[in-house]
C-alpha cells in the first residue's frame, strides 16, 4: 500500500506559506488540513490519540486512522484493514 497521510500535506501547507508559494495544495485539502487539527486539537479523542487521514494511492481511497501518538499503532481505522486487503486483491484480479 502507498499511502500519503495529512502530515504531508500539512507540511506542504507550511512550506507553501513559508515560501510565498501560492496554489499548491486545493481550497478543499488546506480546509481538511485545518479540520483535523482543530479535532485534534479539541482533544475530542483523548489526549493519546489523533486523527489522521492516509491516501492510498494504490486503491485511490482515503483511510481515515485515530492513532496513538505515544505509540504511533493504529487504534481504528475506517474502512477496516481487512476491507482495504480485500479491494487491494480484488484491484490484482
Amino acid at each position: 500500500m502507498t499511502i500519503s497521510s495529512i502530515q504531508n500535506l500539512a507540511a506542504q501547507l507550511s512550506a507553501s506559506a513559508d515560501s510565498g508559494a501560492a496554489g499548491s495544495l486545493t481550497e478543499e485539502q488546506r480546509n481538511l488540513i485545518q479540520a483535523v487539527k482543530a479535532v485534534n486539537a479539541s482533544g475530542m479523542l483523548g489526549e493519546e490519540n489523533e486523527l489522521t487521514f492516509v491516501l492510498d494511492r494504490a486503491l485511490g481511497r482515503t483511510i481515515t486512522q485515530i492513532v496513538s501518538k505515544q505509540t504511533g499503532k493504529v487504534v481504528e481505522q475506517i474502512p477496516a484493514e481487512y476491507v482495504v486487503r480485500m479491494a487491494e486483491e480484488l484491484n490484482r484480479g
